[in-house]
């Protein structure tokens, strides 16, 4: 058995060359693009053969323990695992749990993936080509350690099988794997301060990582290298130890998830609870401005385009503690009020073919403009404030917080003015319900860009009164500046705001079957 699951998954590996000729160009660049990837990784290795002991062992373990961490990390991000062996598929065969368990194990080295790491791990040998014992526990090493690549991965995927069948979980899990990836600049930095504040940094944590489960076996070879048999022999011992234990959870997980497999259908809910229908206001508005948001707060896509929004306080803050100087974080509020007024730009986009319900009810324009502004303002208004205030406490300029509430506050007023009538005129391309937030969307790139940059242009020109009150107190040094913004900002923010949702509305109730037409041609 275990071999014809071999052979089923080496099969289905060779079919993905009889795809079309450009699918098939795709897979050989993506496989030229993996081997020179490998031909560096393998040729760094060799070459730690002639570098110091020491470096070439902190370099292996925590190379390895990296790789470790990412067979356990990326099935929970990447919606497009390799599932072809998924356990759930043999729910209607009667396959011995251990023999299933072994020819899932052995599966995983049968694609790009689990070769490559095979063989990285396998060049790890050359790195402790100075003595036979250190050669054979590097070779020992690489197959402890690709082993537990490969039984982790099935661990964690066969774990959170029923949760990978959920779309909350994809599309919660793309934007989580966005996070790290906005965050790399300040996660190198920390890395690069660790390394310059103590030259024992990176040696001290790897020796440390040596004796945990992620580096045991990238290990051995060192230390045989080094003449620590007894170390080496408790690390080998860790390093078996913890693929046995991934077994025997893995083995449990499987029994289970062969027995009771994940149901994706839906899911039944008792009606009689109008939720947020039932708080708000009995008015189109408010029917609106419930459904908008339920929609920030259910659907992936808006979340997608603020994810920036909870992570600019550590961007600036990471960045202002490497210049030495916090003043940018005084720009948190104003950006983030322009980002999140923003956000409402493409409401009727995000809608697609759900937006006929408007036009079936005859919800009148200015009522679909006000209930989605509101729904918007409930939301960015506490943020805005708080993005406002805090950075004070950290600089202490107090003098500057009437301006720069002024300002904020103007800016999100006006910048939902401005986008309520955008979103009634232009179609933004977008991700479609049901996909990535982060997806390329169909439709005129082009325009998008346009319509975005001309807004961002014409918003600009909105908020010269609150920005001249700014550069009054900036270079005149006159605190009575930002009094005066404080109370202009709002006022003119808000004037600007019923304007925009009234011009909205009528451009809206003039363009809604059109509107509505070119939604579905997009789709």
């Amino acid at each position: 058995m275990v071999a014809h699951l071999l052979s089923l998954k080496w099969r289905l590996l060779l079919n993905g060359f009889k795809r079309s000729p450009l699918q098939l160009i795709g897979i050989g660049l993506g496989l030229l693009y993996a081997l020179g990837m490998l031909s560096l990784v393998i040729g760094g290795l060799v070459a730690l053969r002639w570098a110091d002991a020491g470096v070439a062992q902190t370099v292996v373990v925590l190379g390895g323990a990296a790789t470790v961490l990412g067979w356990a990390i990326i099935p929970l991000v990447a919606s497009a695992a390799d599932m072809t062996l998924d356990p759930s598929r043999f729910t209607g065969f009667a396959v011995p749990p251990r023999q299933l368990l072994a020819g899932l194990a052995l599966s995983g080295f049968i694609g790009v993936p689990g070769i490559a790491t095979l063989l990285a791990a396998l060049g790890t040998a050359g790195t402790w080509w100075r003595s036979v014992p250190a050669v054979a526990g590097a070779l020992l090493g690489a197959l402890l350690g690709a082993l537990t690549c490969v039984v982790l991965s099935k661990v964690v995927t066969t774990a959170t099988a029923g949760l990978a069948s959920s779309r909350r979980f994809k599309d919660v899990s793309s934007i989580v794997v966005f996070i790290p990836l906005m965050l790399m600049g300040p996660i190198m930095v920390g890395i690069i301060d660790g390394v310059r504040g103590s030259a024992d940094y990176l040696p001290v944590l790897a020796r440390t990582v040596a004796w945990t489960p992620l580096g045991a076996a990238w290990s051995l070879g060192g230390s045989l290298d080094a003449g620590d048999y007894a170390g080496a022999g408790l690390k080998a011992l860790i390093a078996a130890g913890t693929i046995a234990v991934l077994l025997w959870c893995w083995h449990l997980l499987l029994q289970r998830a062969l027995v009771t497999p994940p149901y994706s259908g839906g899911s039944s809910k008792r009606g009689g609870k109008p939720g947020l229908f039932g708080v708000l206001p009995a008015t189109p508005a408010g029917a609106v401005a419930a459904r908008a948001l339920i929609y920030w707060l259910k659907d992936p896509r808006y979340a997608g385009s603020l994810v920036v929004v909870p992570l600019l306080p550590v961007i600036f803050f990471f960045a202002g503690s490497q210049e030495g100087s916090y003043g940018t974080l005084m720009i948190l509020g104003p950006l983030t009020a322009f980002i999140m007024a923003w956000a409402i730009c493409a409401d009727v986009s995000y809608d697609n073919t759900a937006f006929a319900l408007h036009l079936a009810a005859g919800v009148r324009g200015i009522d679909d403009r006000l209930g989605r502004a509101l729904a918007c303002l409930a939301i960015s208004l506490p943020v805005v404030v708080v993005f406002t205030v805090g950075p004070l406490f950290v600089t202490g300029s107090w003098e500057w917080l009437p301006n720069l509430l002024g300002l904020s506050l103007g800016t999100l007023f006006t910048g939902l003015g401005l986008s309520s009538v955008l979103s009634a005129r232009y179609n933004i391309a977008v991700p479609l319900p049901g996909d990535s937030p982060f997806k390329k969307p169909p439709g005129n790139v082009a325009q998008t860009l346009a319509v975005q940059a001309i807004g961002m242009g014409v918003l600009a020109v909105l908020l010269i009164p609150e920005l001249a009150f700014v550069a009054v107190q900036l270079f005149a040094g006159s605190p009575e500046a930002g009094w005066i913004n404080l109370a202009v900002g709002p006022v003119l923010g808000t004037v600007l705001f019923v304007a925009g949702v009234r011009l909205g509305g009528k451009w809206l109730d003039a363009r809604g079957p059109e509107m509505f037409a070119q939604l579905s041609v997009n789709r």
